[in-house]
């Protein structure tokens, strides 16, 4: 009976843990999709009318994007981040080389397909196969898996692959289908989302342990950066092999006349996206089940844990995906042309940069990405700069995305310079510098951007009679540069400030050993 009873009591802390952590994950997601929710009621009140259904389809989507990424989040953190660390461990093990790169590559698939953001930007792109753009994104992150593994196991130098590796980059986009362009540079900003980033980095710091000297943590960063690159790679060669059908996008207007309809519409899409999201997850349940019994072993009680997370990890993004495409997309849509209308779309550049200052304010990964900076520079960066920065960084990016739907001006006459510049900056501050800030394109583009505001720019560019495709895509790509710019700016400022302090000092001492030398006579 004691027995039992200590059972019971054991289950009931394990059942209130994961009951708090999962509020805490709700509230940070609200916090993340409330300046939103606000400024685009606001809108549909006072300035742009819209059919009140519409509105409440928006409602309710926003409602289980809020509880599905908390869900998500809970799930993520219990699961995919403990596989990655563990199946990191278990390869380090191992100690042949083929089947550590082997292993990444697969992994670097089954984790990518499965990623929310590139869910949604699969849904949305109308000129490529969805299941043919999932592919050759997993086919790119698990080649620079493999580059990643490399880098870490032979301590190689992130300056200088990515350098290497941009040129090729830009190389190719030069040559590249444009209708491909956008749509390549916004796959590599998505991937960097919160399904792969932490598998990604615990499996990075699994595998660095191979290494015994004390650069080896430090090359576990720069994971995340270079896997944002094969995306980019992997779509530029899809545009040269011709498989996208040239389509034009659309606004898809849906009638939402009454609540019945719109209980209607989510009901049907919930089947579609369990169906979608069971087969993305599959591929990474059958590799965490392979290890469990050839190398982990782990007891049923910490098996059963991670198989939880596994399963908030699917419910949540089967809630998330469905509030996207349900509710999201097509207010944002919408919203988007009638503000186009009317010779109003100047209005919509300072609009769009105060929507990016107040998304990326609000995003929960920024105050990571602050603690995590704080910690590297033992203080002497505080987060506050770290957040300033990003908000006007995000807001900028906004902003000229907008510029580039109303004037149609290509995306590499931003990224080109921008990337150049963020190199270039490589060369002067410490390399975790350069490592945090490429591996941060993540924490900018999280799901908002996806989500609503790419279903915005669509809108206004249609409102326009621009090409959506060249036009609309790419503020993914846009919002995913802009922190390799802020943080290594700020980090650069820090450095300069902290040389001055020191020279300071130094020449402060030097005038006392010269007063004490000179005193006695």
């Amino acid at each position: 009976m004691k027995i039992l009873n200590k059972f019971r009591s054991k289950q009931k802390v394990s059942f209130e843990k994961t009951r708090t952590l999962l509020a805490e994950k709700i509230r940070e997601s609200l916090v993340s999709v409330l300046p939103i929710i606000v400024i685009v009621t606001l809108l549909c009140l006072f300035l742009v009318p819209m059919q009140p259904t519409l509105l409440l389809t928006f409602l309710i989507g926003a409602l289980m994007i809020v509880v599905g990424m908390g869900l998500f989040s809970l799930g993520a953190e219990r699961s995919m981040t403990v596989i990655g660390a563990k199946i990191g461990t278990a390869l380090t093990k191992v100690g042949r080389l083929p089947v550590i790169l082997l292993a990444a590559f697969a992994l670097g698939v089954a984790v990518t397909v499965a990623e929310p953001d590139l869910q949604v930007l699969a849904d949305t792109v109308p000129n490529i196969d969805k299941t043919v753009l999932l592919m050759a994104v997993g086919a790119g992150v698990g080649l620079f898996m493999v580059v990643c593994m490399l880098r870490i196991l032979y301590g190689i130098n992130l300056r200088w692959v990515l350098v290497g590796c941009y040129i090729a980059v830009f190389a190719l986009a030069a040559f590249a289908d444009r209708d491909f362009l956008s749509i390549a540079f916004d796959s590599g900003g998505v991937t960097t989302g919160p399904m792969t980033v932490p598998f990604i980095l615990s499996l990075g710091v699994g595998i660095s342990h191979v290494r015994s000297d004390r650069q080896a943590e430090a090359d576990s960063f720069g994971l995340v950066a270079l896997c944002s690159i094969g995306p980019i790679l992997s779509v530029l060669l899809l545009g040269f092999l011709g498989n996208g059908d040239g389509g034009a996008s659309g606004i898809v207007r849906v009638s939402l006349d009454s609540t019945t309809v719109i209980g209607t519409a989510f009901a049907r899409a919930l089947p579609v996206y369990m169906k979608e999201m069971a087969v993305a997850m599959l591929p990474i349940v059958a590799i965490f089940v392979i290890f469990q019994m050839l190398a982990f072993r782990m007891s049923g009680r910490n098996f059963t844990k991670i198989f939880l997370g596994i399963l908030y990890t699917y419910v949540g993004l089967v809630l998330f995906l469905t509030g996207v495409n349900v509710g999201f997309s097509g207010l944002g849509a919408e919203l988007g042309a009638a503000l186009a209308d009317g010779g109003r779309e100047w209005m919509l550049i300072p609009l769009s940069a105060v929507l990016g200052w107040f998304i990326i304010s609000a995003e929960p990964a920024v105050a990571v990405l602050e603690k995590q900076i704080e910690d590297v520079s033992a203080g002497a960066i505080p987060g506050r700069a770290i957040k300033r920065s990003l908000s006007i960084a995000i807001a900028l990016a906004m902003a000229l995305a907008m510029v580039r739907v109303v004037t149609g001006i290509s995306v590499l006459w931003f990224l080109a310079p921008g990337y150049a510049i963020a190199l270039g900056l490589s060369f002067f501050v410490p390399d975790i510098y350069t490592a945090i800030a490429f591996d941060s394109g993540g924490v900018a583009s999280g799901p908002m951007t996806a989500t609503f505001m790419l279903q915005f720019m669509m809108g206004v560019s249609l409102a326009l009679g621009g090409n959506v495709l060249t036009d609309a895509f790419g503020i993914v790509a846009l919002v995913a540069m802009m922190p390799l710019l802020s943080i290594q700016m700020v980090g650069f400022y820090y450095q300069l400030r902290a040389k001055k302090v020191t020279q300071e000092l130094e020449n402060y001492g030097d005038c006392d050993i010269i007063e004490l030398w000179e005193e006695p006579a």
